[in-house]
């Protein structure tokens, strides 16, 4: 088992603050790339991590993880949270949701089998809620 690195955060800060490179860092301080990440989030130079699982609250199979529903729900996720997503994905996201949301839809998962579209309960659908979240964020400036 190695040993915990001793990273100065001040000085971690400073050379991060210069722009060197993760790499670069990792050289430096003679630790693994994923050793800066780690000190990075410990000396608060990292954004927080999202939490998606409002958005995907299923357990989804590593080959769904990457498919069109799973992106745009993360999409949303980002947005609702007040991070900031290329406009593209934005707009990708919003139109896929508004489009479930118009046409009586809501989505579901089903491991084995990936996402799918189903009728929307009465009194709202899942992905009602979730657009809704992110367009608030948005109204709001956040997102």
């Amino acid at each position: 088992m190695g040993r915990k690195a001793l990273i100065d955060h001040d000085e971690l800060r400073r050379l991060a603050g210069q722009g060197l490179s993760n790499a670069e860092l990792a050289s430096r301080f003679g630790v693994s790339e994923s050793g800066i990440l780690q000190a990075k989030r410990a000396a608060g130079l990292s954004k927080p991590m999202l939490d998606h699982s409002r958005a995907i609250p299923w357990k989804l199979d590593r080959a769904h993880n990457q498919s069109g529903p799973a992106t745009n729900l993360r999409n949303l996720s980002s947005v609702a949270q007040g991070r900031a997503i290329p406009a593209e994905k934005l707009n990708t996201a919003l139109r896929w949701a508004d489009r479930l949301v118009a046409g009586g839809l809501d989505i579901d998962y089903e491991p084995g089998y990936g996402f799918r579209e189903i009728p929307a309960p009465a009194g709202g659908s899942f992905i009602e809620t979730v657009v809704t979240e992110a367009r608030r964020a948005l109204e709001s400036g956040q997102g």
